[in-house]
């Protein structure tokens, strides 16, 4: 199977994304420690990735979450614009308040990993003869 090609981001995209993982808030923080490497059922996620014209929180190309933190730091209206952008890529945008990440890290975990969908490896089967 060919490797599909991917188009390199934009560079003005690149540096704004890495200042924004630089200086990420707590709860970033701790959902970031929960999302890296793989560690959720061997999904890789992104932080700060850069979809243009936005950056978003976190995602994962496997699964097409977008999961976004909200603070004091967001405006309702200009979410709400840039959820409806997402969601016309095809992608699911899951928001969460920094709170919830910080006392319920457990159960957002579980939501993200729901919207990713069931993705339980299924046994390979056994040789012909084999078996039952």
């Amino acid at each position: 199977m060919p490797e599909r090609i991917k188009p390199p981001l934009p560079t003005h995209k690149k540096q704004p994304a890495r200042d924004l993982r630089r200086r990420g808030t707590d709860a970033e923080q701790r959902l970031w420690f929960h999302l890296r490497a793989g560690r959720p059922h061997g999904l890789k996620f992104r932080r700060q990735h850069p979809l243009p014209p936005y950056a978003v929180g976190f995602y994962c190309e496997a699964a097409k979450p977008v999961v976004e933190l909200d603070g004091s730091q967001h405006k309702e209206d200009i979410d709400v614009r840039r959820t409806h952008y997402l969601e016309s890529l095809g992608l699911t945008v899951l928001r969460y308040w920094d709170h919830e990440v910080l006392q319920q890290t457990e159960i957002v975990l579980e939501s993200i990993l729901g919207a990713c969908g069931n993705r339980t490896l299924t046994p390979t089967p056994l040789p012909a003869g084999e078996g039952l």
